[in-house]
């Protein structure tokens, strides 16, 4: 009995350690296989679209540690449920599957005589064959307005062909939802802002399920630039949230007076950080109590003239520019849109010489751009004037404040480096590769300076053109299958049910084609610049990563001692030196009406100063130097203007010793004197 039970031991021992070695062969081939595979999911709806591209997604950082991948830097996922839900047709994801999703809206049928938003806003008939699934003769298309270009698929594709970045900015508009004819829901902006969110989280969610459970997706939603980096890192999809809507917290304007307190932007803010949002614009198309908006062209113009004041009860209203940056020609071509208005009411003519906004950033303006620097948000600079833009810059500089966004090419492109030199990002719309192409190499100095990448904004279910068929006998077209950038996988043409879609042939009919439109800008544009869209996530994740970090600096000057040359005697109101430091920006200090004047601060003592802000009441100075001194009597020029033009001045310089600092005025932008609301003193 004692022989044949070893025997029998010493067999289930021969038995485990032949199983051990088989484990330790055949183990780390079994994980490797599977960790290969971790891109396609465990179920998916069937049918489907397809996603034509196979191979590995990149993961990890390049040999600097950086990440990489394109930055979608303004899309509107979910925009078929803004304006009233009727007027983008189709829908990013069903639980249905494709054929749910993909459906034209109802009034489109039989023929797509009532696309109204088409036609009014690029004219034609808008006629169409409303099918979508499986056939999709007419739609997705380059020049559709009102085609859903986002299914969830399409979006998986342009992930798999290099995309890491993408920002959802949820959207909407009350006036075009009260205007259109058709819609299944109310027109309160802020009611479609939280049900965009919430189906973002729901794709998510969505997405998630195919691929085994809670975070397991490639879509992962972020909400600081760590996740963000976690989430490329490990090969996925970062998603941000913001919002592009034109009467945020309901911060509408009324015959130019304000409908929104400060309270309601505080609130309004609070509730959009919780939601996940990181960046929002403050103004989008109309002017509203926040700021002025930069113009759009053509009869899309006219007709956002006509809901500027169907909205606000005023027109746009222009002025001279007083720099070299410009708001877009106001568009004066027909609309139907014009037919809204009341009898007797035409839109204005314009001044071609008057090409920039009246408005600019309001005190509620500058009240919410402060708001969103104080929650480390980031603003979206395109679509407002470029006076609001100007401010908002003053603003920005002033605290070294880096979080600043241009996300689709509405920001004049002299305002580039200023953003570049804040820290910000820039993205330009997708325009065809050849336009494209041309634009980038324009800033290309700019980008090789600040060490940055570059960014595309797509505005998928916005209201824009995307890039045109370049033509199936086009030199240099898109030949498939051809490698992703990285090289890992291999592109071929896109399946959507019946229909195969060719960049050649199709252009940009949705946001799946993005690898084809990037492989056609590397064949037009060449490689420098697809290389710098590559390194747009790791730059986009740097802009918001120094919003995040950035500190205010301490104010050496607030509370101080202040004199000054003269001050403007006033038996009701004090307008004496210590107004200026005194933290409030609704008092100030005036000096009498003459030119050379001067206002100085005691800091207390010796200080490395390299900083000096100046916040100009309307009387303001042209000419005017920074002065330092240790001593109070020697005394050394640190930064001066000749071009003055009021508002908030920066003045930065090496860092210097001072104990003393004085603004020395020697001409007046005004008849009047000087007058200072408030200037700070920091340190390097």
């Amino acid at each position: 009995m004692t022989g044949r039970s070893y025997r029998r031991r010493r067999d289930l021992t021969l038995v485990s350690l032949l199983l051990l070695v088989l484990a330790t062969v055949l183990g780390p081939a079994q994980s490797s296989a599977a960790a290969a595979d971790w891109w396609t999911p465990t179920a998916r709806p069937a049918p489907d679209s397809g996603i034509d591209i196979t191979g590995e997604p990149f993961t990890g950082t390049n040999s600097a540690g950086e990440v990489r991948g394109f930055v979608d830097a303004h899309n509107h996922l979910f925009s078929n449920e803004a304006f009233g839900g009727r007027l983008i047709c189709g829908k990013v994801f069903s639980e249905a599957g494709v054929a749910d999703a993909l459906k034209d809206c109802p009034e489109h049928y039989p023929d797509g005589t009532l696309a109204i938003f088409d036609y009014i806003t690029h004219g034609g008939d808008g006629r169409h064959d409303p099918v979508g699934w499986p056939t999709f003769k007419d739609w997705p298309a380059y020049d559709s307005m009102t085609h859903q270009a986002n299914y969830y698929a399409w979006v998986e594709r342009a992930w798999r062909g290099g995309q890491r970045v993408l920002v959802n900015d949820l959207v909407t508009n009350g006036v075009i939802c009260s205007v259109y004819f058709f819609k299944d829901r109310g027109c309160d902006e802020m009611t479609s802002i939280r049900l965009q969110a919430k189906l973002t989280y729901d794709l998510q969610a969505y997405i998630d399920k195919m691929y085994g459970g809670t975070g397991k997706g490639w879509f992962r939603i972020v909400t600081d630039s760590a996740q963000a980096r976690a989430v490329i890192k490990a090969g996925k999809l970062a998603v941000i949230l913001g919002v592009e809507t034109s009467e945020p917290f309901g911060c509408k304007q009324i015959l130019d007076v304000g409908q929104c307190s400060k309270s309601d932007i505080d609130k309004g803010l609070d509730e959009l950080y919780a939601l996940g949002v990181r960046s929002m614009f403050l103004c989008h198309k109309f002017d509203n109590a926040l700021c002025g908006v930069r113009f759009d062209e053509g009869g899309l113009g006219t007709a956002i003239n006509v809901g500027q004041f169907l909205s606000t009860g005023t027109f746009w209203q222009t002025e001279k520019c007083t720099g070299p940056q410009h708001d877009n020609p106001i568009g004066t071509a027909a609309s139907e849109a014009e037919d809204e208005l009341p009898a007797g009411t035409e839109v204005p003519e314009y001044d071609e010489n008057a090409q920039c906004n009246t408005r600019g950033l309001t005190d509620l303006g500058e009240y919410a751009v402060r708001g969103m620097m104080k929650r480390k948000m980031m603003l979206e600079i395109d679509h407002m004037s470029v006076k609001a833009v100007g401010q908002a810059l003053d603003i920005f500089e002033a605290a070294s404040y880096p979080g600043v966004l241009s996300s689709h090419s509405w920001m004049d492109l002299n305002w580039t480096e200023r953003v570049y030199s804040l820290g910000g990002f820039v993205a330009q719309y997708m325009h065809g590769s050849e336009a494209f192409a041309t634009e980038a190499k324009r800033t290309d100095a700019l980008r090789a300076k600040y060490g940055v990448g570059y960014g595309f904004g797509t505005d998928f279910n916005g209201i824009g053109d995307h890039p045109a068929p370049r033509g199936a006998d086009a030199a240099n077209k898109v030949t498939y299958p051809f490698r992703s950038v990285d090289g890992g996988s291999v592109v071929d043409r896109q399946t959507v049910g019946q229909r195969t879609f060719d960049f050649n042939t199709d252009g940009g009919a949705n946001v799946g084609l993005i690898p084809d439109w990037i492989e056609d800008i590397r064949l037009v544009g060449g490689q420098d610049v697809v290389d710098d869209l590559f390194r747009g996530a790791e730059s986009y994740v740097d802009t918001w990563g120094a919003t995040e970090q950035h500190q205010a600096s301490v104010n050496l000057a607030k509370g101080m001692t202040a004199t000054a040359g003269s001050s403007e005697s006033n038996p009701f109101t004090s307008y004496q030196p210590g107004q200026a430091v005194d933290g409030d920006d609704s008092t100030r200090w005036a000096s009498d009406w003459s030119d050379d004047q001067w206002w100085q601060v005691d800091l207390g003592s010796t200080n490395l100063v390299s900083r000096v802000t100046v916040d100009w009441e309307r009387a303001y100075g042209k000419s005017y130097r920074i002065e330092l001194s240790t001593d109070g009597a020697t005394w050394t020029t640190a930064w001066s203007t000749t071009s003055g033009d009021g508002g908030l001045d920066t003045a930065r310089f090496t860092g210097t010793p001072a104990r003393y600092v004085r603004v020395h005025g020697l001409d007046r932008g005004t008849e009047w004197g000087y007058s200072l609301y408030e200037v700070g003193v920091h340190s390097a």
